[in-house]
């Protein structure tokens, strides 16, 4: 079981399946489903970003150790470097394999994809301002890798808004995240946007985009982007409990910079993108019994 724990934190799998559950939104946005394929597009998304946060704890190694991120398997010994090497190696071309058997389309965002995770740990990583929209960018894709799925490159345009949603809040957390490793990424002349406006600044950036990613997410149920989400008053529930958390993580990191803070706010936020996908994810069934 130790072994398991150790296997599911150096993948993140619980990323993964918020991945999966973000392509089976974009799915269901097309009004039409393929089991197959989302069977097959839900593994795609599971593989890659495992082979993506294995090689990333892989490259983290040395900085990880010294912000003392005993959270990480690798940090612990729980598992060796080469072995986080190996799953990479496995993962990533089984998931842009499956990817083509999906279509043409499909394939070309599940390699792009890859190719900027293997960029992103082996260099962008250094250029945090750039390596958070990199994450931001894979918070979003995979409503749109859902959409592709289905359609090809005929995209609706409400999966390109829900993305937007997962776009700016996913790039919140990544800001929070590198006030968190402030410390460390200094002495690995690692230049994260709190190094550019200070950690009180980038806090209150990552408060002003969890604040609009809130704001956003309401105006398909005022205006008809989709018709499924238009005054849809079960979709509406979910949201504004998802904004309430946003908006209370935002006030409690305008000012504070504590770590402790921080911990509690990233932890809740996650809990806050999941149950969003839950809205998301509840407005999509006018699509198929209205």
């Amino acid at each position: 079981m130790g072994k398991l724990k150790a296997l599911w934190e150096l993948t993140r799998f619980e990323h993964g399946i918020m991945f999966a559950l973000a392509i089976l939104i974009g799915v269901l946005l097309t009004g039409s489903i393929e089991y197959n394929k989302v069977l097959i597009s839900m593994g795609v998304a599971i593989l890659i970003q495992s082979s993506a946060f294995s090689l990333n704890d892989y490259f983290d190694m040395k900085i990880d150790i010294k912000n003392k991120r005993f959270d990480r398997p690798l940090v612990r010994g729980d598992i060796s470097p080469k072995t986080a090497i190996a799953i990479f190696a496995i993962f990533l071309p089984a998931g842009i394999a499956l990817a083509y058997i999906i279509n043409t389309a499909c394939f070309l965002i599940a390699f792009t994809t890859a190719f900027l995770s293997i960029l992103y740990d082996a260099f962008l990583k250094k250029v945090k301002v750039v390596g958070n929209i990199y994450i931001a960018f894979t918070m979003a894709i995979p409503f749109i890798f859902g959409g592709a799925a289905m359609s090809g490159w005929e995209i609706e345009s409400m999966i390109y808004f829900v993305a937007l949603v997962a776009f700016l809040s996913g790039w919140g957390r990544e800001i929070m995240k590198d006030v968190m490793d402030f410390e460390g990424d200094i002495k690995e002349n690692v230049k994260s946007i709190p190094f550019y406006i200070g950690k009180r600044g980038a806090n209150r950036m990552a408060s002003f985009l969890y604040v609009a990613a809130s704001i956003i997410a309401l105006i398909p149920f005022f205006f008809r982007i989709d018709e499924a989400y238009f005054h849809n008053y079960a979709y509406l529930l979910l949201v504004m409990l998802t904004d309430f958390m946003l908006f209370y993580i935002s006030i409690r990191i305008f000012n504070d910079i504590s770590l402790e803070t921080l911990k509690k706010c990233r932890r809740l936020s996650i809990f806050a993108l999941f149950i969003g996908l839950i809205a998301f994810l509840v407005g999509t069934y006018k699509k198929f019994f209205f």
